[in-house]
């Protein structure tokens, strides 16, 4: 019959120990850790001179082995009489100091202060089991009460959430200080338990103080990282069992569907470090007989590259190192690096635990990288905008070793919201540091133009693919740019982002103007003072909702534009579409976009929907509204664009020949315009891959 309870509840149940004791005998339980790889924290927390109330002692032999080592107050209680019988049976004359007391935990017979600490392996997890875990909470409440000031509750528990929170708020509420250390993984014969240990130290104040005082620390002696809130503390205990877990299934299999990711925090700080994402290689990969495990470093600033920040890139990543277990590690851009050599010797002792089953032991795992290189990365500037929350811009280096400047909202680190070229070397000679003087305007940015720290930016380049697909797509306007050179074209973009493509537009199309409508009024901020964007006759900038604007212009009536672009993301990531908003692909709305577009004029959607039935849907409304729909997708990525126009010229514009024509012309007029660099764009090429939806 087994000897673990049937239901949780029996946990707390003193009938469910007296029949646990009776059948285990004198052989001790060490069911939470023993000495061994208790005695470090308990030490640290503990004198041999206190006197320690052990509550709920079992038949653990912890209380033997602290007496042996010189702890001689030692008063151990347990309600179950089997249990105390065979403690004071075993240890009378070897130990005749060491005193076993049956005693109910929640109502105890000492008087208030009498011990230095009170000593908890199990008991809480225990009793918390029990409904609404009164009986928990009458324990810590007596605990409290018997503790002296300056005294201890030393608690071993598995952490689990309902028992942390409550231990936790309860004395949060009392005033006392609690500090929670992570032990790793127990072992229990030969095999480990997933779920590591946890001790929490709780310690009792004269008077409360004036904030709550929560503290995490890795192992028995990390340092403590301080924390603000119990939620905060909850979180970071819930990581370390995610990762404990994480690891217990990656030593007992390897699986090339999935690919799991744990974030590394730093142990002072507590903030992200590095990102950890594992990649097995299919079980009908030939991988040779060496190749077990290997580590793969992404350079600073090329997290967000297909190859590493997309699932397909790093399983192609993993195809080509042809190991059975690829770790990728990218790294945060708030830390500091200081070369190669620390990064791997600061991985080792953690991505060691993350070896595939069945590799032998001493076997060298290499670190690999591009070109041997951590990469370059500047932090320029941070904020936090109420509508995209927190916000950084920032310049790295890019695989062909020039510079870039982007846009990250860090709510979703892996994408890059904008980007630009940097024309010029920053001070930094490129050297791999992080904390360096951040470039600053030399005065708040206005309407006329841009500032000090935007003048290396490229203006002739558009770092992303689908903007470049837009501009191209202004070949399909019905009067060809060639006969008719400097002749106005309208455009309304909807969505501002880094400011680049309004700008290009500006800049290099005759004829151009440009209502960009943004609703995010800090992001024109960071354009006008990181991206050289500037605003004047040609260029203007509504701040509000598209979708407002549009439907007022409609109902207004007397607007047309040559062009209306569609380049906003959606802030909620459940809905498998990224771009744009559902809101802007509704039949009701397209309606209203076809109805502001001229006689020639083409509608621009950058669609990026990773579902694949809502992609399909979105397509059949664009169709519904739109009779000639041309699609572009970006290769390595999930953009797709939509060229859509009223359907005159259908035939002409889907044939090779008339798309050829058109971009040439297109391509004369951007390098006939009066700017005084020629942009670097290649209309044909990009009007290639055009396809009829």
């Amino acid at each position: 019959m087994s000897l673990l309870p049937r239901t949780a509840e029996e946990f707390s149940s003193a009938e469910y120990w007296e029949r646990f004791f009776r059948r285990r005998g004198d052989k001790a339980f060490e069911w939470y850790g023993d000495y061994g790889q208790l005695c470090g924290v308990l030490h640290r927390y503990m004198k041999p001179r206190d006197k320690v109330l052990v509550v709920g002692c079992g038949n653990s032999e912890l209380s033997e082995q602290l007496y042996d080592v010189g702890y001689q107050q030692l008063i151990n209680i347990d309600i179950s009489e089997t249990a105390v019988a065979h403690m004071k049976q075993r240890n009378a004359e070897r130990r005749p100091g060491l005193t076993f007391l049956q005693v109910d935990a929640t109502q105890t017979p000492f008087e208030s202060g009498t011990f230095q600490a009170a000593l908890d392996k199990g008991t809480l997890d225990a009793m918390a089991a029990e409904e609404e875990g009164l009986l928990a909470t009458r324990m810590l409440a007596e605990v409290g009460r018997v503790l002296a000031v300056g005294g201890r509750y030393v608690c071993v528990s598995l952490a689990q959430e309902h028992v942390v929170k409550m231990a936790v708020e309860h004395f949060v509420r009392e005033g006392w200080a609690v500090r929670a250390h992570c032990l790793g993984n127990q072992d229990c014969g030969s095999a480990s338990f997933a779920l590591p240990l946890f001790v929490l130290v709780c310690t009792k104040f004269r008077k409360p103080p004036p904030a709550p005082v929560l503290e995490v620390c890795q192992g028995e002696d990390g340092p403590p990282c301080r924390l603000a809130t119990v939620l905060e503390l909850l979180r970071v205990v819930k990581e370390r069992q995610a990762y404990a877990l994480l690891r217990q299934k990656l030593r007992t299999d390897t699986d090339g569907s999935r690919s799991p990711s744990l974030t590394l925090c730093h142990a002072s700080t507590g903030r992200p470090r590095y990102t950890l994402t594992v990649q097995d290689s299919p079980a009908t990969a030939k991988v040779p007989r060496a190749n077990h495990f290997a580590i793969f470093i992404v350079p600073q600033g090329r997290e967000s590259d297909w190859l590493y920040g997309s699932a397909e890139g790093r399983s192609q990543l993993a195809r080509s190192a042809n190991f059975r277990r690829l770790v990728i590690v990218a790294m945060h851009r708030d830390q500091e690096y200081q070369d190669m050599q620390s990064v791997q010797s600061e991985l080792s002792p953690m991505v060691m635990e993350l070896a595939p089953p069945g590799m032998p032991a001493h076997q060298q795992v290499p670190f690999l990288s591009v070109g041997g290189e951590l990469g370059w990365r500047e932090v320029v500037s941070q904020g936090k905008s109420a509508l995209s929350g927190e916000y950084c811009v920032e310049d790295v280096r890019g695989e062909d070793g020039l510079l870039y400047r982007r846009l990250v909202f860090l709510d979703n680190a892996g994408v890059v919201q904008s980007e630009s070229r940097l024309s010029s070397t920053p001070a930094a000679s490129g050297r791999k540091k992080n904390k360096k003087k951040k470039p600053k305007p030399e005065a708040p940015p206005t309407q006329g133009g841009a500032n000090t720290a935007t003048t290396a930016v490229d203006k002739t380049f558009l770092c992303c693919a689908h903007h470049q697909v837009m501009v191209a797509g202004l070949s399909l306007l019905r009067m060809g740019f060639g006969e008719s050179n400097g002749a106005p074209v309208s455009v309304l973009l909807v969505g501002l982002g880094g400011g680049g493509l309004p700008q290009f537009l500006r800049d290099f199309v005759p004829g151009a103007s440009v209502e960009v409508v943004e609703l995010d009024p800090a992001m024109l901020e960071v354009a006008q003072q990181w991206f050289g964007f500037r605003v004047d006759d040609r260029l203007k900038v509504v701040l509000g909702d598209g979708l407002e604007h549009i439907n007022t212009l409609e109902n207004q009536g007397g607007h047309s534009y040559d062009v209306i672009m569609f380049d906003v993301d959606s802030k909620d990531p459940t809905l498998g579409m990224s771009c744009p908003p559902p809101a802007f692909v509704e039949t009701t709305f397209l309606k209203k976009v076809h109805n502001l577009l001229t006689a020639r004029g083409v509608f621009m959607l950058n669609l990026v929907c990773r579902d694949s039935s809502l992609r399909e849907s979105v397509l059949e409304r664009v169709r519904e509204v739109f009779s000639c729909v041309l699609s572009r997708g970006i290769e390595g990525e999930v953009n797709q664009l939509l060229l859509c126009t009223h359907g005159e010229g259908t035939n002409t514009f889907a044939s090779p020949q008339a798309l050829r024509k058109a971009g040439k012309s297109l391509q004369e007029v951007l390098h006939a315009s009066n700017a005084p660099c020629k942009p670097e764009i290649d209309i044909a090429t990009l009007l290639g891959d055009l396809k009829i939806t």
